[in-house]
């Protein structure tokens, strides 16, 4: 019996339980057994579980798309280089994105990412407060940027050589703004302990297999003074970012608990 009632756990739609239970009782009448009350009890039991599991669900999709200030984005922190630097990797990008037909490549932006995360709109407010006291307290870092690398088997990027000083921006962010940045137990902040900065992503196996074989002979140099790093946000399954906040790195002594009286 108990196998029976498992079963019904499986059934993606209410008219899928109701087969599955007309199923078992047709089979049952077929044998000559009369449904007991225990299976009955099992029955309503787990239409309730499976009713109230749909409705929990539905009102978790409202509340995180329609209800104001619930709704949940998807953000990024980011170091960008000056706008020359910025449009001879842009140029680099689209070389490759014409040559391999990668997407992202073409519609990328060149950033170097510091943390990427998803949280609810109206935790906004706090999390910039409490980024923009790091920021306050951390100093200009010179980036150096270096050649390309890769991550096998499906991104290109070019490297950053000057890792230290942006390494320690990340675990300093990591230490003091990760509680603001988690969304929940399943969606957890991302924070980028490698810096480099990405040529193009998400790659096929030939488009990487040929672009690498290219491009780890290739050679680029740049340098910019990231004398601050931006916020960025976009709803969810949207492409376009949008700048939430640039926050300044003035080398000041101040501390984060003490943001925290404002965060």
């Amino acid at each position: 019996m108990s196998g029976f009632v498992r079963k019904f756990g499986k059934a993606k739609t209410f008219s899928n339980l109701v087969v599955r239970f007309q199923e078992i009782f047709f089979l049952k009448l077929l044998l000559q057994q009369t449904p007991s009350q225990q299976f009955i009890r099992q029955l309503l039991r787990s239409i309730l579980l499976f009713t109230t599991k749909r409705w929990v669900m539905q009102l978790q999709s409202i509340t995180t798309t329609t209800i104001p200030g619930y709704r949940v984005y998807e953000y990024l922190l980011v170091l960008s280089p000056h706008e020359e630097l910025w449009n001879r990797i842009v140029k680099v990008k689209t070389e490759f994105s014409e040559k391999y037909r990668s997407d992202h490549a073409k519609w990328g932006k060149p950033h170097i990412i510091l943390a990427n995360f998803l949280q609810y709109e109206l935790m906004e407010e706090r999390l910039v407060n409490r980024l923009n006291m790091i920021a306050m307290g951390f100093h200009p870092i010179k980036v150096e940027l270096r050649d390309y690398g890769s991550f096998p088997s499906h991104t290109i990027y070019i490297n950053v050589v000057s890792k230290l000083p942006i390494q320690s921006l990340v675990k300093t962010i990591r230490t003091e703004a990760q509680r603001l940045m988690k969304l929940n137990d399943d969606n957890k902040p991302h924070f980028i302990l490698e810096p480099h900065l990405t040529i193009a992503r998400r790659l096929e196996p030939w488009q990487y297999e040929k672009g690498w074989l290219e491009y780890s002979h290739r050679h680029f140099t740049g340098r910019f003074i990231a004398d601050g790093m931006l916020l960025l946000k976009r709803p969810l399954h949207e492409k376009a970012y949008q700048i939430v906040r640039r926050l300044s790195f003035q080398n000041l002594a101040v501390t984060t608990k003490q943001g925290e009286l404002f965060g």
